[in-house]
């Protein structure tokens, strides 16, 4: 048997998937619509459409099932846009992330939602919070950590004050590259980029452009923006933003660790229902005295709860008085999250559970 043959058969192959894929990807959309007409004729004016803690679960499933040869981000990044144009049939999910278009907070919200749904360019993370809260956008995407950098305060400190809940988290690798329109890399006087990026490239910029000044902006991509018009300048920023601005990039992956990761939240009006696989955040103050933050953590410990990550705030209430944002594993409506949260809230001076919200898949 000829190659060609072999290689006409194999073709005629991925023709008839390719038709049964089509016909149950147009069976899920239309039970999808189905689905959007039964709760919509059950009444309720407030209907969840985007259910987060089913979507973990079917991510899940789908990751632990996966024979290959694809791999796993390819697989869930499948799965999540065919979920994400059938929901778009139901509602159309606006989501404000910190703008200009390119940033890598756009790149994590279309990593949650994919992109079916509408982003939303936001000047900062206050207004995100705002355009939320008022309903404006159904949900929202903050960054809140680096794993090189450590925490970002601004989105903390908006958490203070707001009544939104965190009902999400979305990893992204972060990986830095410099662009500019053309200037080669002996040109460049001036580099753009959030003061994150430049913090997490700083040992290769100064082996690299020790002589070029330094400028911190509002987002990377407001940076790449500023490159695309005045000359001799770079950019540190992510791909998306070079193809927005029309950069080329000179150096791929310029980010001083290897394993650059930023953790970001999904924040909306409510938090989500368990799913199987959560983490659960609090805001927490303590009075002050000695031993009062030992007692107040001391209820985790005793129902095995781990606390993943803790964090301290000026609280603004008053001079040295700070408060504490924790993350431990589980849901609020998880048996022991709820016993330890009891025995936990009489020793706080100040709590707060934030929202429960099913772990990041990737």
């Amino acid at each position: 048997m000829s190659d060609d043959h072999n290689l006409s058969q194999a073709r005629e192959r991925i023709d008839a998937i390719d038709e049964q894929l089509l016909g149950l990807i147009s069976e899920r959309a239309a039970c999808a619509r189905q689905i959007a007409s039964l709760k919509i004729a059950a009444g309720s004016e407030d209907t969840d459409f985007y259910r987060p803690e089913r979507e973990a679960a079917i991510l899940r499933r789908v990751k632990q099932a996966n024979p290959g040869p694809l791999e796993e981000e390819e697989v869930i990044r499948l799965f999540r846009e065919i979920m994400s144009a059938c929901l778009a049939l139901e509602q159309r999910l606006q989501v404000a992330f910190l703008g200009p278009e390119g940033t890598f907070t756009q790149t994590a919200a279309l990593k949650q939602f994919g992109h079916s749904v509408r982003t939303v360019p936001m000047g900062s993370i206050a207004e995100i919070f705002r355009e939320v809260e008022a309903g404006s956008c159904h949900f929202g995407v903050v960054p809140v950590e680096n794993s090189t950098e450590g925490v970002i305060s601004h989105t903390l400190d908006t958490l203070l004050n707001s009544p939104l809940r965190i009902c999400g988290e979305v990893t992204l690798r972060i990986h830095h590259h410099l662009l500019s329109r053309g200037a080669a890399l002996k040109g460049i006087t001036r580099v753009f980029s959030h003061q994150q990026s430049l913090a997490q490239c700083r040992g290769w910029l100064d082996r690299t452009l020790p002589n070029a000044e330094r400028e911190a902006v509002g987002s990377n991509a407001e940076g790449a923006r500023r490159a695309a018009s005045e000359p001799g300048s770079a950019a540190v920023a992510g791909e998306a933003a070079a193809e927005i601005y029309g950069l080329e990039v000179l150096v791929r992956n310029i980010e001083d660790e290897p394993n650059n990761t930023t953790r970001f939240l999904v924040i909306g009006r409510r938090d989500a229902p368990p799913s199987g696989r959560d983490k659960t955040s609090l805001l927490l103050g303590c009075r002050n005295v000695a031993g009062a933050l030992h007692r107040l953590l001391a209820p985790l410990a005793r129902h095995g709860i781990s606390m993943t990550r803790i964090e301290s705030r000026p609280s603004r209430l008053g001079l040295w008085d700070y408060v504490f944002f924790i993350d431990i594993e589980g849901h609020r409506e998880d048996a022991t999250v709820r016993s330890a949260l009891a025995d936990l809230e009489p020793e706080a001076k100040l709590f707060r559970v934030l929202g429960s919200y099913p772990e990041a898949v990737l």
